[in-house]
């Protein structure tokens, strides 16, 4: 079938200067309908209608035929039907032919994707219809005027996603066919609208619709490798679902292994869309299906087969918690666990770069009070070592314990929480077991003094100025620059190798030590921990130079 697509571009236009020919995202805005119906595969020709020269050399570039409007068609008044007919026929006469469709595109509808244009006109031919108009689904209660007298539209008052259809016109497609083309219409008798998806809907009248189509444009496909299992805990999901957040303009996806069970969970939870892979080499396939512009990496150490891999599916690929060989061939690794360890020029170290949760970002650090009224005691999401029973049995033996009051924080992946609780209802101490807490500033906010381990948590609490013990996990965390005294923490090393003795000998200390422990928030005040969300946003993005 011969197919003409027309493309109405005025010089003149008031709301936005120039605007057929202003830049968006460094292109002109009429390129974008340009390239949509030359990238069709039903090898539309494109002409573009103009009564402007600069409108027309850049339809030239962009690959397009040009007819010149005449003035009477150019002024305000006139409507596009004259105007496509004009083209058509103009058309025709060149390219001796007689074409069976034709589609009129708006030059300010850069937003629609050629594989949607594709569905409509397949859409238009496999039915038989005389006429296709692009439009989106836009359900609201409305109200109209008749004869002076303001009425609903509706007949129930309804949620919107149970009102019935409410088919609004977009300016991306009119698609028509030939014999209903005249001078004073385009529509047929048989009519449909093809509903478009809503980001390719925007027609560009306004500013503000200007910079909604810009951010549409600069959106990216993101993937989003991260695990979460009891080995190695919560926290990348924690940091990846805050990443997440903080990209809403853009178009995110999380991959998980199919051991992160507790990490699948969570994502679930978050209504994230997530996929599940059984080899890290499947990412491959999901950057070429999901058209992937950037890949983050948050798994620990990755080495130089993965990430070249990575590389060669042509995105830019982010590593966070990066010590492995395939570092330094990622364009970027953010280790804000650790000092200055190398000089390359794609790693960026320390707890400036630390990205730390919403909530925290509001909350006021603790107060301070000479005498420690509340103990916090919290190992991440999943305590591996079981530290939280140790604090437990410690907190057992201090006398006078029931004068201080503990809270335990049990994360949704500690697998001995029932045993626990079943002993603290056994025993008369002063002590609250809170599983899966929703708002951890709530509780460190009360803290005088915290036990915890040395992974991301240890962060939160120094924004909070709580002053810490801390104990490793696993020898990883032990190398964690951050959790030391120059910071405000007691560091103790390994969890599994302190004698509860040592603990226990250590809490009483700064227990019964107001001035050390004044001093401990004192170094953890001086650390801005809250601007590094920004910085990491835009080390992701490639905006950091």
């Amino acid at each position: 079938m011969k197919i003409l697509a027309v493309i109405p571009a005025r010089g003149g236009s008031k709301g936005i200067p120039r605007k057929n020919v202003r830049l968006m995202c460094g292109k002109p805005l009429i390129s974008y309908s340009i390239m949509n119906a030359l990238n069709s595969q039903f090898d539309l020709e494109v002409v573009v209608s103009t009564d402007s020269e600069e409108i027309e050399r850049i339809a030239v570039i962009y690959g397009a035929q040009v007819i010149n409007r005449p003035s009477e068609l150019a002024t305000d008044e006139v409507t596009l039907d004259p105007v496509v007919h004009h083209a058509l026929l103009e058309m025709e006469k060149t390219q001796k032919k007689t074409y069976d469709i034709v589609i009129t595109m708006q030059p300010t509808s850069p937003l629609l994707r050629p594989s949607t244009l594709d569905s409509a006109i397949k859409y238009f031919i496999d039915n038989n219809y005389d006429t296709v108009i692009s439009g989106i689904n836009h359900p609201h209660l409305a109200w109209t005027e008749i004869d002076g007298e303001i009425v609903p539209i509706y007949k129930e008052r309804l949620n919107r996603q149970y009102l019935p259809k409410n088919l609004i016109e977009t300016g991306a497609f009119f698609i028509t066919k030939r014999e209903f083309v005249n001078a004073f219409s385009r529509i047929g008798d048989n009519v449909s609208i093809f509903e478009v998806p809503g980001n390719e809907s925007i027609d560009i009248d306004t500013p503000k619709d200007w910079w909604v189509a810009e951010k549409e444009l600069s959106k990216k496909r993101i993937l989003i490798r991260t695990d979460g299992y009891a080995e190695i805990g919560l926290g990348h999901i924690y940091r990846c679902l805050l990443l997440a957040d903080n990209l809403i303009d853009h178009d995110i996806k999380f991959v998980l292994s199919n051991k992160s069970d507790i990490g699948v969970e969570k994502i679930r939870e978050s209504n994230f869309p997530y996929t599940v892979i059984q080899d890290n080499y499947e990412i491959g396939e999901l950057i070429r299906t999901h058209e992937c512009d950037i890949l983050i990496n948050d798994i620990l150490d990755t080495d130089k087969n993965y990430i070249e891999y990575c590389k060669s599916q042509g995105v830019r690929v982010v590593n966070f918690e990066d010590l492995g060989t395939g570092a330094a061939y990622a364009d970027a690794v953010i280790n804000d666990l650790y000092e200055k360890r190398n000089n390359l020029e794609n790693h960026y170290w320390g707890s400036e770069y630390y990205c730390i949760r919403d909530e925290f970002l509001l909350a006021k650090p603790a107060g301070f009070k000479e005498n420690v009224e509340e103990v916090l005691v919290i190992f991440g999401g999943t305590d591996p070592c079981n530290l939280t029973y140790r604090l437990f049995e410690v907190i057992k033996s201090i006398p006078n314990h029931n004068s201080i009051h503990y809270t335990f924080i049990l994360g949704m992946g500690y697998k001995y929480a029932e045993d626990l609780i079943s002993k603290s209802n056994t025993l008369n101490l002063n002590i609250d077991i809170v599983k899966d807490v929703k708002l951890m500033t709530e509780y460190m906010g009360r803290a005088d003094l915290a036990v915890s381990s040395q992974g991301r948590t240890m962060f939160e609490l120094a924004s909070m100025a709580v002053p810490t013990i801390l104990l490793a996990q696993n020898e990883r965390e032990q190398h964690h620059d951050f959790g030391y005294l120059k910071n405000g923490f007691i560091n103790l090393g390994m969890g599994n190798e302190v004698k509860n003795q040592t603990i226990r000998e250590t809490l009483l200390w700064l227990i019964n030590s107001p001035q050390i422990r004044r001093q401990m928030k004192e170094q953890m005040l001086k650390k801005d921990l809250k601007k590094g969300i920004q910085r990491v946003i835009n080390i992701i993005l490639d905006k950091s130079k």
